[in-house]
C-alpha cells in the first residue's frame, strides 16, 4: 500500500538513509503508475528532493519514465531534469512532443543545457538550438563555442556584475532583481566600462557594508581567475585549493565571460575521477556510461591492452625457455614463479598508483622524481624483506628443500624493490614524453616485472642451488 504524504515528509527522520528512502519511492511510485494512479504519484513526489526524483525515475522502467516526469510542474521538471543521467534526458527528448522539450530546455541553466547538447545527435541539437529564445540560443552558443573539456565549455554565462561607483544599497537593489536568473549571488565580480574583471565581493561583506558605500571601496582587487582554455581539471583544483564556491572566467583580454561554479566541479571530479579509474584498468573511457554501452564496444575497449599484453609476456616464457635446465633440475622452482610474479606485480602497482595519484593532484610539483623513486625503492625493500621472510618459511615447509626456500626468499626482496622502483618510474617517464601516466604504466610495470622477476629467480636459484 502506498504511503502517504505526510508518512513521505517524515522518512528522512526515521531512520532512513537517502537510498532507503530513493527505493521507497520508486517503488512506490512504481506501484502508483502500474495502478494508473496518476494523482497518487504526483502527490507521492511533491516532498522529494529533484535530485533524489531523478533518481528515483531514472530506475523506474522506460515506459514509466516519460509518465512520471509528466506528472512534475514546469517548474520541477527543469530542476529534476538537470540530474537526471544523459541517456534517460536523450530518451525523454525523444518522447516528448516538441514544445514539451523546448519549454524544459529553455529554462535549463547554460552550462548543464552545453553538456546535454554534447550528448546529442548535431540535428536535434540544430534543431533545439533553433527554437530557443534569442538570449539563451546565444548563452548556448558561447559556450558550444569552447573546446570540450575547458573552463569556457563548462561556466555560466549568467552571474552578477557590479560597476565600482555603485553605492552598496544600489548593489543589493540590482542583486534582487537578477538574483532569478543568477547561478550564484555568493560572490559579486566587479568590471569597468569595458567588461574587464577589477575586483570582486562577497555577498556576506556586501550585506555588512554601509549602504552609502561605494563597491570600490570594499572589494577585493586581487582576484583569482581563470581563462576560457583552462583545462577543466585545474580549474577543479583552482576551486579545491581556495575553497572556492565559484571562480570567474575571462577571455584573452581579461573580459568577464562566465563563473564556474562548484557543482560543475563535483561533476568534473567525478569524470576524471572515473576517466583515470578506467585508465588504470587498461580501459578506454568513451563519452557514454560503460554500463549502458553495447559489449561489442565495451570488448573493443578493453582488448587493446589485453592484445599489448599477451603479446609482451611472450617474453616471459622466453625466459623461462631459456633457464629450462634449472628447472628440469629442481622441479619444486615451477611452483614460486606464479607467487613471486603475482606479489611484485601487485607491489608496482602499488608504488604506480600513489605516484599517478601524486602527479594528478600535483602533490608531487616541488619533490623531485629522484626523491619519489628513491622513496619507493626503500619502500620495497622492507615490502621484500617482510615478505620475503614470511615465504622462506612458507617455502621451507611446503618443500623441505632449505635452499630453494633461501631462493624463493631472496628472490622476493629483489622482484619487490625492482617492481618499486618500476611502479615509481615509469608515471614520470610516460608523462615527460607525452603519454598518459596512469594508461602506460600499468601494462609496462606488469610486463617488466613479469619478465624481470622470472630472470632474477632463476639465475638466483642456479647461483645458491650450485647448477
Amino acid at each position: 500500500m502506498a504511503f502517504s504524504e505526510d508518512d513521505h515528509s517524515t522518512l528522512a527522520t526515521q531512520g532512513f538513509s537517502r537510498r532507503e528512502l530513493i527505493q521507497l519511492v520508486r517503488s512506490q511510485l512504481q506501484l502508483l503508475l502500474e495502478q494508473n494512479n496518476l494523482q497518487g504519484a504526483k502527490a507521492l513526489l511533491v516532498p522529494v528532493q529533484p535530485a533524489d526524483i531523478a533518481d528515483a525515475i531514472e530506475a523506474l522502467p522506460e515506459s514509466m519514465q516519460v509518465i512520471a516526469f509528466r506528472l512534475l510542474s514546469k517548474a520541477e521538471a527543469i530542476e529534476v531534469y538537470e540530474y537526471l543521467d544523459s541517456t534517460v534526458q536523450q530518451s525523454l527528448i525523444e518522447e516528448f512532443k516538441r514544445q514539451d522539450v523546448l519549454d524544459v530546455v529553455d529554462k535549463m541553466s547554460p552550462d548543464d543545457r552545453a553538456r546535454l547538447f554534447d550528448e546529442l545527435p548535431a540535428k536535434v541539437v540544430i534543431r533545439l538550438l533553433e527554437q530557443l529564445s534569442p538570449e539563451e540560443r546565444n548563452a548556448t552558443a558561447l559556450l558550444l563555442g569552447y573546446e570540450s573539456g575547458t573552463a569556457g565549455r563548462i561556466m555560466t554565462p549568467k552571474y552578477i556584475s557590479l560597476k565600482e561607483d555603485l553605492t552598496v544599497a544600489q548593489a543589493l537593489d540590482r542583486i534582487r532583481r537578477l538574483a532569478d536568473v543568477s547561478e550564484t549571488i555568493y560572490y559579486l565580480y566587479v568590471t569597468d566600462s569595458g567588461r574587464q574583471l577589477t575586483g570582486i565581493l562577497s555577498l556576506r561583506a556586501l550585506v555588512i557594508a554601509q549602504p552609502d558605500q561605494r563597491i570600490g571601496e570594499i572589494m577585493v582587487r586581487d582576484v583569482v581567475s581563470v581563462y576560457t582554455d583552462t583545462d577543466q581539471e585545474e580549474v577543479a583544483r583552482l576551486i579545491q585549493r581556495y575553497d572556492f564556491l565559484a571562480v570567474p572566467v575571462v577571455d584573452t583580454e581579461d573580459r568577464l565571460v562566465g563563473i564556474v561554479t562548484v557543482d560543475d566541479v563535483i561533476d568534473i571530479l567525478e569524470e576524471e575521477t572515473t576517466k583515470d579509474i578506467y585508465t588504470l584498468g587498461g580501459v578506454q573511457a568513451g563519452e557514454d556510461s560503460y554500463f549502458q554501452t553495447n559489449l561489442l564496444t565495451v570488448a573493443r575497449r578493453r582488448v587493446v591492452w589485453l592484445f599489448v599484453l599477451l603479446i609482451t609476456n611472450t617474453a616471459t616464457s622466453a625466459v623461462i625457455r631459456s633457464q629450462q635446465d634449472v628447472l628440469q633440475e629442481v622441479v619444486a622452482l615451477t611452483a614460486f614463479i606464479p607467487l613471486l610474479i603475482g606479489t611484485g606485480g601487485n607491489v608496482g602497482a602499488q608504488s604506480s598508483t600513489v605516484v599517478i595519484r601524486g602527479l594528478n593532484t600535483d602533490e608531487l610539483q616541488r619533490t623531485g622524481a629522484f626523491k619519489v623513486i628513491r622513496r619507493e625503492a626503500i619502500a620495497g625493500a622492507f615490502l621484500g624483506l617482510m615478505l620475503g621472510v614470511v615465504v622462506l618459511v612458507w617455502a621451507y615447509f611446503l618443500q623441505g628443500d632449505l635452499a630453494v626456500a633461501i631462493a624463493v626468499g631472496i628472490s622476493l626482496i629483489a622482484i619487490s624493490i625492482l617492481a618499486s622502483i618500476a611502479g615509481s618510474t615509469l608515471p614520470f617517464l610516460f608523462q615527460t614524453i607525452g603519454f598518459d601516466p596512469a594508461l602506460m604504466s600499468a601494462p609496462f610495470i606488469t610486463t617488466a616485472v613479469d619478465v624481470l622477476g622470472v630472470l632474477i629467480y632463476l639465475n638466483a636459484a642456479r647461483f645458491i642451488l650450485r647448477l
